[in-house]
């Protein structure tokens, strides 16, 4: 029988169709992403500090832009643009240089757009139950699959000793909903776990935060 060919990974490139805390958060993840993992990515099309100071004169912009000036709107909106062809820019080195593999795609922060032709819907809340993994330092977090959710955004962290929200995130694009293991914890400590899903109209909310200590 004729071997299937593997679909073609693409990035979710349409941003301006998006909420703006949507088009920020696909931003900075992209930035992060090929950050990190510059020996994955490591001739990027754009200079990331060039990339990094654009987003953050267009975060600095958005404040500004609230008093409803012409001249503050169309600032930000001039970088958002530039934002926006240095994102698109970015994706198709990504789609070009991740050989297909999805592992690879979603560790430069980019995430994959949606095959689904329907028109966009808003998507049901994700939950996440978060148990102890088979050996000390890890837990199995299993997110509750949300009907057309192209992509999920799964974070945590530890629990900061006096509680409130954490300092700090990991976090990561997922397109499986299987159980998947979170190592390199720190036994004794408590982790607290929120996802939330990513379709056409933009993420929705994160999840109520789920909290497991390490064994």
């Amino acid at each position: 029988m004729p071997t299937t060919k593997p679909k073609k990974i693409r990035a979710l490139v349409g941003l301006r169709k998006l909420p703006e805390g949507t088009i920020k958060d696909l931003l900075a993840g992209s930035l992060k992403g090929l950050t990190v993992n510059a020996k994955v990515f490591p001739k990027p099309p754009i200079e990331l500090a060039e990339y990094q100071a654009t987003i953050e004169a267009y975060q600095a912009a958005i404040p500004a832009a609230l008093d409803g000036s012409k001249t503050a709107v169309a600032n930000k909106n001039k970088l958002l643009e530039t934002a926006i062809q240095m994102y698109v820019e970015l994706a198709h080195y990504v789609q070009a240089n991740c050989k297909n593999d999805l592992a690879t795609f979603l560790s430069s922060g980019f995430v994959p757009a949606s095959s689904t032709k329907t028109p966009p819907q808003p998507l049901d809340q994700p939950s996440i139950a978060v148990e102890q993994g088979p050996v000390t330092g890890q837990l199995k977090a299993k997110i509750g699959s949300v009907p057309k959710a192209g992509t999920y955004h799964l974070r945590h962290a530890a629990v900061p000793s006096g509680g409130g929200v954490p300092p700090t995130w990991t976090e990561q694009y997922i397109t499986s909903t299987k159980p998947m293991l979170i190592g390199g914890l720190t036994p004794g400590t408590i982790y607290t776990f929120q996802v939330r899903a990513l379709g056409p109209l933009g993420f929705t909310d994160w999840s109520d935060a789920v909290n497991r200590m390490v064994t």
